[in-house]
This record gives structure tokens, sequence and C-alpha cells, in this order.
């Protein structure tokens, strides 16, 4: 859940979230089929999985071809963390509709993706070298990139690193946050203490093999409503302890939960087959991402949109203030009465936004 470094924002005091525009234009974007059922969630018309060689990794990616005859960039959708490329499930047929090829990706660590075992190769220079491998295998120059939570701090990198590669940005919850002055973790622990789980995310092995031991109970656990914003003063810091909400806490509720078994159970089957430790490798690269970008341009100059969610207590909407200083062609939205799990609470109102701002930005 939660990304990297960029989140060293205001944390609720337990008054009011900031509300943004939610400006949807009157549009009113419907979920489409007509595309062949995949050997993930065959049930759910998701696309067949594709493997596909970038680099070093083999990587899974999953494809809704709205535009054969190559008129615009392909929009490449990357997930966060705990999550796949499923988690595109209500967007990817909507943008194809919309006249895009769109393509989901299994990040290596995840999913059908390669998974590998050694943290290094999780830090942001070598996840945004995939996405360039994976151009490169699949034979793009250019891409739209959009990405939600770890996925939102990865497209960002990307728009950094590799400029030239990239269309168009797309964060969902994600902001960018200027480099802050010291190492995150550091700060991160002196804010919210060692139980905060980016802290406990430097364990060696523990919160990958603790997660292991019940993937059920972990993500009925993630998959859920967002508290009221006048209760997070109360929860804050013990909410930011994931390991001992897991092992010490009560059984998840269930009618609490966004998704439904079938697709819980996607994930757990997901989860069962790579492992936890790809995502788990990626809080272990936050001081070494920080690290890397002392003296470099942290300005992204491709057009970018970026979508909040109201009651998103992780990333609440004020986390993005001031962003156009980095990102100064940037439109902003914030979706009302949605949290953290944006694609799943509110499908219809994400995929609007994000289909008229393609559309407008994109057009033919």
């Amino acid at each position: 859940m939660i990304s990297l470094i960029v989140f060293l924002y205001r944390i609720a005091d337990g008054s009011e979230t900031v509300r943004g525009s939610n400006d949807k234009r009157g549009l009113n974007i419907p979920l489409v089929g007509g595309y062949r059922a995949g050997e993930v969630a065959h049930m759910n018309n998701f696309p067949a999985a594709q493997k596909v060689t970038a680099g070093n990794v083999t990587l899974a990616i999953y494809e809704a071809d709205g535009d054969p005859a190559r008129h615009r960039p392909p929009v490449i959708f990357v997930h966060g963390w705990p999550e796949i490329a499923y988690s595109w499930k209500n967007q990817l047929h909507a943008v194809a509709e919309a006249g895009f090829r769109a393509i989901a990706v299994d990040l290596k660590g995840f999913g059908q993706s390669d998974a590998p075992t050694e943290s290094s190769l999780y830090g942001a220079i070598q996840m945004v070298g995939d996405f360039c491998a994976l151009m490169d295998s699949l034979e793009i120059e250019r891409a739209i990139f959009c990405g939600h939570d770890w996925g939102g701090a990865l497209i960002w990198s990307m728009g950094q690193l590799h400029p030239e590669r990239v269309a168009g940005l797309i964060g969902l919850c994600t902001p960018l946050r200027a480099r802050p002055p010291a190492p995150p973790l550091q700060i991160m622990e002196k804010r919210f203490g060692a139980k905060h789980y980016f802290v406990q995310f430097q364990q060696a092995d523990a919160p990958e093999q603790l997660f292991a031991t019940d993937p059920d109970r972990f993500f009925h656990l993630m998959f859920r409503k967002p508290p009221p914003s006048g209760r997070w003063a109360s929860l804050i810091p013990q909410v930011y302890d994931l390991p001992g909400r897991f092992r010490d806490g009560p059984a998840p509720d269930k009618t609490g939960v966004i998704i439904s078994e079938a697709d819980i159970q996607i994930y757990v089957d997901a989860y069962k087959k790579s492992g936890f430790h790809g995502g788990i490798n990626l809080y272990r690269n936050i001081d070494q991402n920080w690290r890397m970008m002392e003296g470099r341009d942290e300005k992204i100059r491709a057009p970018s949109l970026w979508v909040g969610a109201e009651l998103d207590l992780f990333l609440p909407p004020e986390s993005a203030d001031g962003m156009e200083q980095l990102v100064p062609d940037l439109e902003k939205h914030v979706i009302a009465d949605c949290g953290h799990w944006i694609m799943w609470e509110k499908p219809a109102e994400a995929n609007a936004l994000m289909i008229d701002w393609l559309t407008r930005r994109f057009s033919i």
C-alpha cells in the first residue's frame, strides 16, 4: 500500500481532508467487454497473460488493443503493493474502448512475472529499466504510463529518469514530492516510530514470511473501505503497524472488503505463486532511491494527470499540494468519498477522468 518516499506529507490532525476538483465533465465511462478471457481471471474477462523478455527478466503483460493502427501512444498500467496487473481489471478495456492500446504489467516480483529474491534488483533505476526493456521488446518508442501506489512512484521516476520514453503520465493517489533533506526511513521512524511498516519492512525475510502464513487474511485486511476522516487522528500511528495488525488484530470483517471474494482469491493465488518478497523489496530500496536522486533534475516535463482520493488515509489529497512546481504541465482532480483503492472503489469516476484527459491530450 503506499509507495515511495514522496510521502513526507502533512499528516491528518483530525480536520477535514482538503477537497480538490471533482469535475468529471459529465462523463460516465462504462466498463466494456468483448476481449478474450485470460488464464488469470477468465471469469472476469481479463486478457490472457503474455510473457515478454525484458532485459534480464520475463514479465507478464495483459493487453486490450483499441488502437491497432497505432495512432496514439499506448497506455502502460503499473500496479502498486500489494497488487498485481489484475488491479486494472476495471480500467483496461475501458481505455481500449476509448481508442488506446492498453497494457497492464505484472511488475518484477509479482504475479506471473519473474520474482528474483535479491533486494537490489527492486530499486527505482532497476524497475524503470525493466519498463524501458519491455518497451524495446514490444517495439514501443514512447508510452503513457499510469500508476497507482508504488506504481505511481515508479511512473514519476520513469518521467525523471527516462523522459525520452514518456509521452504522458497518470498518477493515481501517489503524488510527486521533492527529494527530502534526509534519508526517508530516518524521517519516517522519527515521526511515527519503529513500528511503521516502512521501518519494519527493512527486516530481512520477516515481513514476507509473516504475510505468507495466511494470504487470505492478509488481503481481507488490506482491501477495505476507508475510515471516515474524523477518525484518522485516533488511528495514527497504530494504523501504520501492518505486521502487528495482521499478526495480532481480530479477524477482518468481510463486510468491509471492497472487492469480491472471487477477486480476493485471484490475489491469494498470485501471491502464493510469487511470494511477498517482490513488493517488500521495493520498500528496502527507499533510501537507495533517495541517494540515487541526489543532484538529478527532479522536474517532469511530460503532460501529467494526478487523481487523488478524498478518504485516502495513507496518501491524503493535500500530499499533492505544490506538485505543480515539479510537474508544470499538471492537471489534478480528487474523487469524493473514495479511499486508497481508487480503481476498485470508484472505477467509473476514475475511468472518466483518465479517459477524458487521455482523449484531450492525445487526440488523433
